[in-house]
């Protein structure tokens, strides 16, 4: 597990947290006030972005504003930068949810 640095997000998309691995996972924020969370789920990388300004540090169903996922096949999944990489890609990718 790597933990990021305190650092000032209004600029740009930053992870607190990369989990590595078979069963990666991590969260991050987008920049924007938004914050995001991805995790590996039956060969799936599946990222959810979720509204500005949650009221509780655990997002529920009604928080999720935007959803993505993609294959394996090319992300090594015990490597962040590669993570890292795919999870950016997917969050600025991700499509609304329709309410």
């Amino acid at each position: 597990m790597t933990l990021a640095p305190e650092r000032d997000v209004r600029g740009g998309f930053f992870f607190e947290d990369i989990t590595p691995g078979i069963h990666a996972s991590g969260f991050g924020e987008v920049g924007d006030g938004r914050s995001f969370s991805f995790r590996v789920e039956r060969q799936m990388l599946v990222v959810e972005v979720y509204r500005p300004r949650l009221s509780g540090p655990v997002p529920h169903a009604e928080d999720v504003v935007a959803t993505a996922s993609r294959g394996l096949v090319d992300i090594d999944v015990t490597d962040e930068r590669s993570i890292a990489a795919a999870v950016r890609d997917a969050v600025s990718a991700a499509q609304p949810v329709p309410r």
